[in-house]
């Protein structure tokens, strides 16, 4: 088995919270590792993420308020088949999502 650390998604969030931002490609299962979450106004907003099953995602945060000029850690371990994905969005594309994890093939 091939273990390969990767960036599976950099870039700011758009507002529609079930935006798809990562898919688990065939035939591999991924461990994600880190999410960090960064808000670079100079107000408030919130962000939604979830993952899992398409149409049947787990919510890890729903419409959660993330502080201006912040940044919000996720130190997490979870993991996902193929074609699992990785949802997400915000109230404002001033919030971006760096999602970090090893696929496995």
């Amino acid at each position: 088995m091939a273990n390969t650390p990767k960036a599976l998604f950099r870039g700011a969030a758009t507002t529609t919270t079930t935006t798809v931002l990562y898919t688990v490609p065939a035939s591999t299962t991924t461990a994600v590792t880190n999410i960090c979450i960064v808000n670079t106004a100079a107000s408030a907003a919130t962000f939604t993420l979830g993952m899992g099953t398409a149409g049947a995602n787990t919510s890890l945060h729903t419409t959660t308020t993330i502080a201006a000029n912040s940044t919000v850690y996720l130190d997490i371990r979870q993991v996902l088949v193929a074609t699992n994905t990785i949802t997400g969005g915000a109230s404002a594309v001033t919030v971006s999502f760096h999602i970090s994890g090893v696929e496995i093939v």
